[in-house]
């Protein structure tokens, strides 16, 4: 096992911890700890709520996430040698739910959950559909998930971290908040919020304290988007066996990890949509000096992804196009079509006894393909859902009989928003 340079221990808190994380992107927040080029290394990671979501049938608890907090990120770690404008490489070498510990409070600990988030708390891809909070609590056996609350279906979970990048330089954090701050005027009593702004309330900054923490806390962005530095992309192929290419923005290119996943479907859609759990991954890094110029890679990241996804071979795909709900015709939208496609898939899903939220649920935790099927023919583009037919105890695909009627178990536990 390579050396754990980030350890947690499960009954304390985040905050309460040997080496402290930080939940907010900021260039000035100290290295927890110095690794070298040729490095493999292990970290632990918290669940992004650092243990706020419990494994019972309420749903009170995504209701109120505090998500001031989010995410629990473990580091940053600085890399020898590592200068702006070079490729920082990163391979996974291994991941996985809280080793040693297959049972306890917390997510990882043989179960995790999948939420839809409140309208007014963050809401998710189909929030005007489903305003309210739900909960899905999924356990695990070795690579299995299988949940009370989304019965009949059980699969493997394509394990992998949701948020992984460096830190951002001065002047690009500074782009962030400018940009994201305009967004946010455009209509800032919005619900759900078209942005998140520095929030010191809740920041988790390392080591600092005093007027630096201050400071940084007020300047420092949230982690819930996608940036340049790579972050909360959460894209399920980044898995055991994948190999990223980060630009590197400061000295040390400070890289952060978290948000670990059991399983998710292309898109994360109802915004806590992976099954999230804390656990530990294992990485490897090297460098390509001036990497970022010689390949162009110089506000994304790229990556190869792993081979080590569950093998499925036959899917039931849904189509949407660029048409709303009440009718009206949209140029182009792809982030439309794709909800319709959703959409479609969860009333079919229906027709068999589940609940609308619990196929909602299951959308984002099952190992779906999200594509985009055509973006050319005006004036609608087409997006589709695959549905891997195996994950089901049933069969699920149309056949003259009709569709068989399964027992939905007790639900998704609700709270109102």
């Amino acid at each position: 096992m390579p050396d754990v340079v980030f350890p947690l221990d499960s009954t304390r808190r985040f905050t309460d911890q040997e080496k402290i994380g930080h939940n907010r992107w900021h260039p000035d927040i100290p290295p927890v700890a110095t690794v070298k080029p040729g490095d493999s290394f292990r970290v632990h990671c918290r669940e992004w709520f650092d243990g706020e979501i419990h494994n019972d049938d309420s749903a009170d608890d995504i209701r109120n996430a505090p998500l001031h907090i989010v995410h629990a990120l473990s580091g940053p770690f600085a890399v020898e040698g590592a200068k702006p404008g070079d490729l920082l490489i990163v391979d996974i070498l291994d991941i996985g739910a809280i080793p040693q510990e297959d049972s306890g409070p917390l997510a990882g600990q043989g179960w995790g959950y999948t939420g839809i988030f409140a309208k007014t708390n963050g809401g998710g891809f189909l929030t005007d559909q489903f305003p309210d909070a739900y909960k899905a609590i999924w356990d695990f056996s070795g690579q299995k998930a299988t949940s009370r609350h989304v019965p009949h279906v059980s699969f493997t979970g394509i394990v992998h971290p949701g948020l992984m990048g460096t830190a951002p330089s001065h002047r690009l954090l500074s782009t962030w908040n400018t940009r994201e701050a305009a967004l946010i005027a455009t209509d800032p009593d919005r619900e759900p919020a078209l942005a998140l702004p520095p929030e010191p309330n809740g920041a988790i900054l390392g080591s600092l304290s005093g007027p630096d923490f201050d400071r940084v806390a007020a300047e420092g962005a949230r982690t819930a988007p996608p940036r340049e530095n790579g972050g909360n992309q959460d894209i399920k192929n980044l898995t055991k066996g994948s190999r990223i290419f980060y630009p590197v923005f400061v000295d040390g290119a400070n890289l952060s990890v978290g948000d670990l996943h059991f399983s998710q479907g292309d898109g994360e859609i109802t915004f806590c949509g992976a099954i999230e759990m804390g656990g530990f991954i294992d990485l490897r890094v090297e460098l390509i000096p001036g990497g970022m110029e010689t390949y162009g890679v110089t506000e994304n990241a790229i990556f190869m992804p792993g081979n080590t996804d569950p093998q499925y071979s036959e899917w039931l795909a849904f189509s949407g196009t660029s048409v709303t709900l009440d009718g009206e015709q949209r140029y182009l939208d792809s982030q439309l079509a794709y909800q319709r496609a959703c959409l479609h898939a969860i009333d079919y899903l229906t027709k068999f006894g589940y609940s609308p939220e619990q196929a909602y649920l299951l959308l984002g935790a099952a190992p779906i393909e999200g594509r985009l099927s055509g973006v050319v023919d005006i004036p609608n583009s087409c997006a589709t859902v695959y549905l891997p037919t195996a994950i089901f105890d049933f069969p699920v695909t149309p056949t003259a009989a009709g569709p068989v009627q399964i027992d939905p178990g007790i639900g998704a536990p609700r709270s109102s928003a």
